[in-house]
């Protein structure tokens, strides 16, 4: 197989600007408090309990912008609504704030005076960061830079708001590079997959009739190899919609028709579990691994740490780390196939690092590097990526998130040895369960129900 470049994520992947954006609240926040601290009693010296004070108020004021949510992208979105609600966001956090001073009896021992101005100062702090960052980036889009490209699937003229806008759209982050008219031909859905291709494109908007579901349907099959943002655009102004996640760009209605879950406060939470989790658990594994690689290069000719290249989040290639079970051998360009009982290159070490699944904990190092998430989708080899995404529909899905190493599908049998289509149907269904009902407590549980069942198995 021809090597593929090395991956490295970017550091918005592997650390969130979410999180960089709380942090420096959170930085601000206190800033603020000190500045209101020096301008009512002259001194920046803060008593331990105006200190405790403070990191109260810090952590409750960025923990109420996480809730409303205005931590999370704001490309599309106009300025003076995301102010306005991380305004909201203050007030919710005040009334916190004072709710917990009145009911541990606190608050007469804190200066009035040094509270508001805390919060005055803090919030001038806040705003002007983010009118600078707004500004910042606006200035770098204007100039063509941070744009996302979109292909556009147009009817009629439904995409005629949509074209009215196009000049403003580089100023929310968007840069529409195509209009394709849509026809119902085999030929058109090839001729938008090479386009989607040949011009780069982020994300693909769909500017069609309401009537037009089965269109919808038939585009979103077409590009289900691709990890492509879908988004639908239909004239929405006057249509409620409840239980129905929509976006707003450039005061355009955008149903998302395919998009991940892990965006802002997730992929904090997501990326904070993996960092303390993974961390904890490599240094509790570390005496165990040393072990292994010792047993390893006793035991058979060959590297310790088996490498091979998998298929990460939106479609980005990665190499994941084993310890090796099987002896050296080469297969056909392509080829990777799958182990099996009794399969003459499975060592006999490697047969119980396998059914034991401490073959898996070098991959702990790929969690710590941003490429993998220790709950998700279990990462297939690039070969059988390649067989079954024609044969299982929604198969490429799975890359919305970082896979993992173990993963909802793994809990619940599904592991090891994929003979039938059938078997990897029910493996993507449970994977994609996962994705669109990950939460925190999900993610704990399949870690527990891991532990729980015992890492051995009798697979392969």
């Amino acid at each position: 197989m021809k090597p593929q470049p090395h991956y490295t994520p970017p550091i918005a992947e592997r650390y969130p600007l979410a999180f960089l954006a709380g942090l420096v609240d959170f930085l601000l926040i206190v800033g603020g408090s000190y500045v209101a601290h020096w301008l009512r009693f002259g001194d920046w010296f803060m008593l331990d309990h105006y200190l405790v004070a403070t990191l109260v108020v810090a952590l409750v004021l960025v923990v109420c912008q996480m809730m409303l949510g205005t931590y999370l992208s704001w490309r599309g979105r106009h300025l003076w609504a995301q102010l306005g609600r991380m305004f909201v966001g203050w007030l919710l956090a005040l009334a916190v704030v004072a709710s917990i001073a009145v009911l541990l009896k606190v608050a007469e021992n804190y200066s009035r005076i040094w509270l508001v101005s805390t919060l005055a100062v803090a919030l001038g702090f806040v705003t002007i960061f983010r009118l600078s960052v707004f500004l910042f980036l606006r200035h770098l889009r204007l100039h063509g830079r941070n744009l996302k490209k979109v292909l556009v699937v147009e009817m009629g003229n439904a995409a005629s708001p949509l074209r009215a806008v196009l000049d403003d759209l580089p100023e929310q982050g968007y840069e529409v590079v195509c209009f394709m008219p849509l026809r119902d031909e085999d030929s058109w859905y090839d001729e938008l997959r090479s386009k989607m291709v040949e011009f780069g494109a982020h994300e693909v908007w769909l500017c069609l009739p309401l009537n037009q579901g089965a269109a919808i349907k038939n585009v979103v099959y077409a590009l289900r190899h691709h990890t492509v943002d879908v988004r639908y655009l239909p004239d929405l102004g006057d249509l409620p919609l409840l239980n129905h996640r929509i976006s707003n760009i450039g005061g355009l209605y955008a149903l998302d028709i395919s998009r991940s879950p892990m965006e802002g406060p997730a992929r904090i939470v997501k990326r904070l579990e993996d960092l303390l989790l993974g961390a904890i658990i490599s240094i509790l594994v570390l005496p165990v691994c040393i072990a292994i690689a010792i047993a390893i290069k006793l035991t058979s000719k060959g590297p310790v740490i088996f490498k091979q290249y998998r298929m990460g989040i939106n479609g980005r290639r990665f190499k994941v780390y084993k310890f090796r079970s099987m002896e050296v051998h080469e297969e056909s360009s392509g080829q990777v196939t799958q182990a099996r009982f009794g399969d003459p290159r499975i060592t006999k070490l490697g047969a119980f690092l396998r059914r034991s699944s401490l073959d898996e904990l070098p991959q702990f190092y790929n969690v710590l590097q941003g490429r993998m998430s220790i709950v998700g989708p279990r990462p297939h080899a690039l070969a059988h990526n390649e067989y079954y995404k024609d044969l299982v529909e929604s198969y490429m899905q799975r890359h919305k998130v970082k896979p993992g190493i173990t993963g909802w599908a793994q809990v619940n049998g599904l592991r090891g040895e994929t003979e039938t289509v059938e078997k990897m149907e029910r493996r993507v269904q449970y994977d994609l369960w996962y994705i669109d009902n990950w939460s925190l407590a999900l993610d704990l549980k399949i870690i527990a129900l891991t532990i729980w069942k015992g890492f051995f198995n009798e697979q392969p």
